[in-house]
């Protein structure tokens, strides 16, 4: 799994190779494997040995798409799904359609937080038109080509289904 680091704007890849038992495991990062045992695991923390090296993470803060920790006194905030807006991107049409898709549509379910576009706006590829909230993740949802906006037809705080028309860009 892919994760970013947003302090440091960095991202790496993390996965459990084998569960050794014990509360051991063999973990790779960065394609260089480690040796990983928990020693203790709270609710708010979590004690471990990292290639025979001890470690405390504290859990400030957690939702869907972010985690917040303090791993021997440095702060990290992790984005857990650092390619969710590429992807949503990708699926709204973006990339497979040329301009003659005129329906932006959104491609999951959630609930309308901002419009950030009117009527009659001219907007570019990749400008953010709208704001969805799914899973409690605030997805910015772009236009997939120049155009002018026709019409809205979505409203603040609304619920939207996965394929409904948001927005029609000629």
């Amino acid at each position: 799994m892919e994760f970013k680091i947003e302090n440091l704007g960095n991202t790496f890849d993390a996965e459990i190779v084998q569960s050794l038992g014990n509360s051991e495991y063999v973990i790779k990062i960065q394609e260089k494997e480690r040796n990983l045992k928990i020693l203790n695991m709270t609710s708010n923390k979590i004690e471990f040995m990292l290639d025979n090296s001890y470690h405390v993470a504290k859990y400030l803060d957690s939702s869907t798409a972010k985690m917040t920790v303090v791993v021997d006194g440095l702060q990290i905030t992790f984005d857990k799904h650092s390619e969710l807006d590429k992807l949503v991107y990708k699926n709204s049409g973006a990339e497979s359609v040329g301009d003659s898709q005129i329906s932006l549509r959104s491609q999951i379910p959630g609930r309308v937080v901002s419009i950030n576009a009117n009527v009659g706006d001219k907007v570019k590829k990749g400008d953010v038109l709208c704001v969805l909230e799914s899973m409690k993740m605030q997805i910015s949802i772009k236009s997939h080509k120049d155009g002018l906006i026709n019409s809205i037809k979505i409203k603040q705080g609304a619920s939207v289904a996965k394929n409904d028309v948001m927005m029609e860009i000629e």
